[in-house]
């Protein structure tokens, strides 16, 4: 009886430790960046095999070849340092970086396009609508 207690406790602890507000939208966050990420890599290329269309992009304006930075790199000392995939990647950040600025910047604008009128704006309205009731 007393490890059901302890057992209902330490339920009811975790169903509100998911139920605040940072966790689930962390949570969202977090799958919603993970999907993003599939998006940037069709555009910009995943560091491995697929190019992506701006490597298509790229091979139609330099003769038709899909440009491919993975094997791309430095040979210092006879050790190869794969410098392309590092590119693709950096390239992937700013993308994912920039796009997610762009919505939050969106998003702030859609907010706070319409702000909440003040208690001193809803007592002058209710003012004025008092003095246009008395006045006919």
């Amino acid at each position: 009886m007393a490890e059901d207690k302890k057992l209902k406790g330490f339920a009811n602890e975790f169903r509100s430790f998911i139920n605040r507000g940072n966790v689930v939208d962390t949570a969202v966050a977090f799958v919603m960046g993970v999907a993003f990420k599939t998006v940037i890599d069709a555009f910009s290329g995943d560091g491995k095999s697929n190019s992506g269309i701006l490597g298509g992009i790229l091979g139609a304006v330099t003769g038709g070849q899909q440009a491919n930075f993975n094997d791309k790199g430095v040979t210092l000392n006879g050790s190869f340092i794969p410098v392309g995939s590092f590119i693709t990647s950096a390239l992937n950040f700013v993308l994912v970086a920039f796009v997610l600025f762009a919505l939050i910047k969106l998003y702030n604008r859609f907010r706070n396009s319409s702000p909440a009128p003040t208690t001193n704006d809803l007592l002058a309205e209710i003012r004025d609508e008092l003095r246009k009731q008395n006045e006919s």
